[in-house]
């Protein structure tokens, strides 16, 4: 699907804040605008950005309940009582019990974990869960990444005895579960300066607390911050604020001492000397920690992240690998069988939203078909299986639409359900079926506007070839780490040609290797086009061409290049 560029023209207003941090700071004047666009207009604002501080963490007690959630902490360690670190299967969820059982295994030695089965137990907090607890004469859990709505389950664990500590970043219902304490930085009546927070981010928050309370040492939970630089770019939270620094200072961690687990995966998936990059945790890493929890149990993903044994950390990682390669096969496999359904849907054109449903399809791997369906048709995409009463399902969106808010309309049809404005997971019994896909299909159709379900590229600037030098890229890298809120910059140059070298590379001879020229300079820059093999003939035929393009640093042999990532050919004129 061509997508529209939208050339992102600055204001007067922006001109003149972008010529001041120029004045300022000496930047260039493409990076100054930038970090306007960003909200950045002021020196001081500027430095942090470029240069993120510890110091600018959030004091933790701010957040709702902290000072209850250290105190019952406290409390069980000082009396020894054994503590239950619960979380949910996926990265964010294993990351947040991995950083937290961590940490506290330095003061206690009564510490369990436990992470509910995606089949057997499903999403949060479950009842079988409470009895492991009760079994093991467990007197306080602390779950992470779940439990805002668990109202049922968490005055089950009071009748039997256990109290709860809930750290979730998900979003609230009016009535909080009767726990101890409650943090999430979404409850309607914090205060905290930011709400994006990942699962695992609030584990860290909480830790934070813990160790002021007791004078411990930061120097110890910093140590623990590539965790939460994964799940912040797993889990797809705003890099902003406190998550620009967790990620900043969890990259660095990652790249030069990370934990044997995580030095685990990164060998096996070839990331051993490279400078690592919230895209690669995106692309490889985190597929890998998920993928035990899609194919077997999320628990073998905390059993690795874990490890003391380089040996143990690398029989692990292989293992983690092998249900990656399987969840590879599969999801593709039901990627295919969920677009042979949309094939026979009658009038597609006019549908806004895309609900597909397989009895028999695998539930570990529904949530990456939701986004797959999402990025080739551009609507909203449930994807639904049966598991095992129940209808369970994962939906993913477009810019626009609140697929959380969606979904909340039809509670009464549900479950259970949860999630954020892009992504959520929802079940209903199978009666209700047809009238959920009625009500939530007229809900897309009279919000969704047609401009909505076309993909939509933002073009920070236009660029000729010679601004493309190694200053400007180094400049560049220093806006990392990028992802939502802060994604890396797109840019285009019109009018560009082929320098007589270009070709097809790829197994199928699918993308295009690309050296090109504009307009303006004769020295060829160098692009790869994954998957773009139809623009060929163009190309070779010394045609002109528009492209538009992230700019990234090639690696070969020892030598590094600037490389363009292209993101879109455009052969007509624009």
């Amino acid at each position: 699907m061509t997508s529209k560029w939208n050339f992102l023209t600055p204001s007067k207003e922006e001109l003149h804040k972008r010529d001041k941090l120029v004045a300022d700071l000496g930047l260039n004047p493409i990076i100054a605008l930038l970090l306007v666009k960003r909200g950045i207009s002021e020196a001081e604002e500027a430095k942090k950005f470029f240069k993120p501080n510890l110091s600018d963490l959030h004091d933790p007690f701010m957040m709702p309940d902290m000072d209850k959630a250290v105190k019952r902490l406290n409390k069980a360690l000082g009396n020894k009582e054994k503590i239950l670190i619960y979380g949910d299967y996926d990265v964010d969820g294993t990351t947040a019990v991995s950083l937290v059982y961590k940490y506290l295994r330095l003061y206690s030695s009564a510490l369990d974990y436990y992470i509910p089965d995606r089949y057997d137990e499903g999403y949060g907090i479950s009842y079988k869960g409470i009895d492991y607890a009760v079994a093991n004469d467990i007197k306080l859990i602390i779950s992470l990444d779940c439990g805002i709505k668990a109202v049922e389950k968490v005055e089950y664990a009071k009748e039997k005895g256990i109290d709860f500590i809930i750290c979730d970043h998900h979003m609230p219902d009016a009535t909080l579960p009767d726990a101890v304490a409650v943090l999430d930085a979404k409850r309607l009546d914090s205060q905290y300066p930011y709400e994006h927070l990942s699962g695992c981010g609030v584990g860290f928050k909480f830790m934070q607390a813990f160790a002021k309370s007791n004078n411990f040492p930061f120097a110890e939970l910093e140590k623990l911050l590539d965790l939460v630089a994964v799940s912040i770019a797993s889990d797809i939270v705003p890099i902003s604020g406190e998550n620009r620094i967790m990620a900043y200072f969890g990259l660095k961690q990652l790249n030069t001492n990370p934990s044997l687990g995580l030095k685990g995966i990164i060998d096996i998936c070839g990331l051993t000397g490279k400078d690592i990059t919230m895209s690669d945790i995106v692309f490889k890493i985190g597929p890998r920690i998920n993928a035990s929890g899609r194919m077997m149990n999320g628990k073998e993903a905390v059993d690795l992240l874990l490890s003391k044994d380089s040996e143990m950390a690398r029989e692990k990682s292989e293992n983690i690998n092998q249900y990656n390669d399987e969840r590879r096969e599969l999801d593709k496999r039901i990627t295919d069988e969920a677009n042979a359904i949309i094939d026979e849907f009658q009038n597609m054109e006019d549908r806004k939203a895309i609900i597909v449903y397989n009895p028999e399809w695998h539930k570990g791997v529904i949530g990456i078909v939701a986004s797959r369906l999402t990025e080739k048709y551009y609507r909203p995409a449930v994807v639904l299986t049966k598991s095992p009463e129940l209808i369970t399902g994962s939906a993913r969106s477009v810019p626009g639409f609140d697929i959380y808010k969606a979904i909340e309309s039809c509670r009464d049809l549900l479950e259970n359900f949860g999630g954020h404005t892009y992504a959520a997971g929802l079940s209903l019994k199978e009666e209700n079926l047809q009238a959920f896909t009625e009500r939530f299909s007229k809900l897309a159709s009279d919000e969704i506007n047609t401009e909505q379900m076309v993909p939509q590229i933002d073009i920070d600037a236009v660029l000729d070839f010679k601004e493309i030098n190694n200053k400007f890229l180094s400049d560049l890298k220093k806006m990392s780490p990028f992802g939502p809120d802060n994604q890396k910059p797109v840019f285009a140059t019109l009018g560009v040609k082929d320098y007589g070298t270009s070709k097809l590379v790829g197994k199928d001879l699918e993308h295009l290797k690309l050296e090109l020229i504009d307009g303006n300079s004769n020295n060829p820059v160098h692009g790869i086009a994954f998957g773009m093999h139809e623009h060929n003939k163009h190309i070779k035929g010394m045609l002109p061409f528009n492209i538009c393009y992230t700019i990234e640093e090639n690696t070969y042999n020892g030598n590094t290049t600037i490389q363009l990532q292209v993101k879109e050919i455009k052969t007509e004129p624009i």
